[in-house]
């Protein structure tokens, strides 16, 4: 048996419906940010996360270097973050001038509007294909228990889960 062709792989996970995040992080006195669907709790003892980033992207080598990153888990109204912070070819600095966001205690941009942020210490990479996972551990992590509205990544489009 072969693998599976990339668009038949794309078209399959299409379906498999998502939360969509702002992943962050702050090197050299600079923001990085990008939108996320592949963001997944690994373990609660110790409290571990993964992003997978494709390893060609800016984000990729900032997190790298900085080795401390940002979770904002986004609301139905954030379409318009989700979608700025993944277009391609958009500038490399500044990219958060227009988002409402603040400072976490590790100095990553954290979006203001978010159902849930998370703060995150790499602790290991992993190379896989084309991307890398990396793995970290939740430092701080907040919640907004009265928000239900997340923003649901499903067959290549933003949706929500009314």
């Amino acid at each position: 048996m072969s693998g599976a062709r990339p668009t038949s792989l794309r078209h399959a996970m299409a379906h498999f419906a998502t939360g969509v995040t702002v992943v962050t992080t702050l090197e050299d006195g600079h923001d990085h940010a990008m939108t996320a669907n592949s963001v997944t709790s690994v373990s609660l003892d110790p409290p571990l996360v993964l992003v997978c980033v494709q390893q060609d992207s800016g984000w990729h080598d900032a997190v790298v270097s900085s080795g401390v990153w940002g979770v904002s888990i986004l609301p139905v109204g954030a379409r318009p973050t989700a979608t700025w912070l993944s277009t391609g070819g958009r500038p490399l600095y500044g990219q958060l001038s227009g988002i409402a966001h603040h400072r976490g205690e590790l100095g990553v941009a954290l979006v203001d509007d978010a159902l849930a942020t998370l703060e995150c210490r790499t602790t290991a990479l992993h190379e896989a294909g084309d991307h890398t996972i990396v793995v970290g551990e939740v430092l701080s992590s907040l919640a907004d228990a009265r928000r239900d509205d997340p923003l649901i990544y499903y067959r290549s489009r933003y949706t929500s889960t009314r």
